[in-house]
């Protein structure tokens, strides 16, 4: 697997709700119980932002996010980050992680999980920019003199 495709379903785990994550779950109950490398902790993230995205950068505020990193066996390491302190979530979305690593199991949850919840994310976000171009407005100014 490549960075970027991980990057890609780390991105889409990580907008689903933990509800619909324990759900997905439920099919790969019997993998056993992970070992926690390190296990699900709260913590402070300091957001920066940039005035008209190219400006220079500033401050924000605060957000608190969660993460977990554990294994299966032997297998490759999973990690799980989200805003909010879910520790649950995180831990799902770390066991999520270390199985899509795996080849046995990553075509599996691709098709039934990864694929339709980014198609859905995907339809959304289109959405809302549909809406929200239908109340754009467009500002233009007229200079003093200039025909």
């Amino acid at each position: 697997m490549d960075d970027e495709a991980r990057k890609h379903w780390l991105a889409v785990l990580a907008r689903v709700p933990r509800l619909e994550l324990e759900a997905a779950w439920t099919p790969f109950q019997n993998q056993g119980v992970p070992e926690h490398v390190r296990p699900a902790e709260s913590g402070m993230v300091m957001l920066r932002g940039r005035v008209g995205g190219t400006g220079d950068a500033f401050n924000v505020g605060e957000a608190s996010v969660t993460r977990c990193a554990l294994r299966f066996g032997t297998g490759a390491l999973g990690v799980g980050y989200t805003l909010g302190r879910d520790r649950r979530k995180a831990e799902l979305i770390a066991m999520f992680d270390a199985l899509l690593q795996d080849e046995v199991h990553h075509a599996a949850i691709d098709n039934q999980l990864i694929s339709p919840l980014a198609r859905q994310q995907a339809a959304k976000t289109q959405a809302s920019s549909r809406s929200s171009a239908t109340s754009k407005v467009d500002f233009f100014t007229f200079v003093r003199g200039q025909t």
